[in-house]
């Protein structure tokens, strides 16, 4: 009996903090660069929606870049593969991008849709 109590314990809870990860407001701090106060002349704008980005594809130019997350709908992170950027929350992160095309991933667990929450980053 004591083993149904504590997996039922157990359900419950993962579902709390699932159901509350994209019902968060967004106002927490985010993990942000020490420079990220400043916010370079090339910026890129991703907005966050429970599931989706704004766009499927974001385009910048090469070089210094300020990459900005706001969230619309919901408490979303994110992680640029192969680039130093992670943003936990609404944010901005200073860098310097190469050429090239990079996935971008929300990092934090948004419900059924997390898992394909992702766009793509082309640096010309």
């Amino acid at each position: 009996m004591k083993l149904k109590q504590m997996l039922f314990i157990l359900v419950a809870l993962f579902l709390l903090v699932a159901i509350t990860a994209c019902g968060a407001s967004g106002n927490e701090e985010s993990d942000t660069n020490e420079a990220a106060e400043e916010v370079y002349d090339e910026q890129v704008v991703l907005k966050a929606n429970n599931w989706d980005f704004d766009q499927e594809t974001y385009e910048v130019p090469a070089g210094d870049v300020t990459i900005s997350l706001e969230n619309v709908e919901g408490n979303h992170g994110i992680a640029i593969d192969g680039t130093d950027v992670t943003l936990n929350g609404e944010g901005n992160f200073n860098t310097t991008l190469e050429a090239g095309e990079y996935t971008i991933r929300c990092t934090i667990p948004c419900g059924a849709g997390h898992a394909q929450m992702v766009a793509t980053l082309v640096v010309v």
